[in-house]
């Protein structure tokens, strides 16, 4: 069985007891979060979030927070002595599903 849940605006493929990197939710480490699924699926039978009157979820446990490594920016223009380096940490929740609910 897996889901498609939607975090922060991207969306990523789920198991039971399989852990994820998402996008930063404000939780506490130890917290249960559902997230919604859009898609559900296992063995046999795929339901649609639309199609479905109950919405299914993922229930997921927080274990920690932290940032990706970094991504360096570098914009240069060519003979104008214009060079600017700039770097970015994306902050991420670790996350293990517990259960995905129909």
């Amino acid at each position: 069985m897996y889901a498609i849940v939607e975090v922060g605006g991207k969306q990523y493929k789920v198991e039971p007891n399989k852990y994820f990197k998402a996008e930063k939710i404000d939780a506490k480490v130890g917290d249960k979060v559902e997230l919604p699924c859009l898609l559900v699926a296992d063995g046999e039978k795929v339901d649609i979030a639309s199609s479905t009157s109950k919405k299914a979820k993922a229930v997921c446990e927080v274990l920690e927070f932290g940032k990706e490594s970094k991504v360096v920016v570098y914009k240069y223009k060519a003979k104008k002595n214009e060079r600017k380096k700039q770097g970015h940490r994306q902050p991420y929740t670790k996350l293990k599903v517990i259960s995905i609910e129909k």
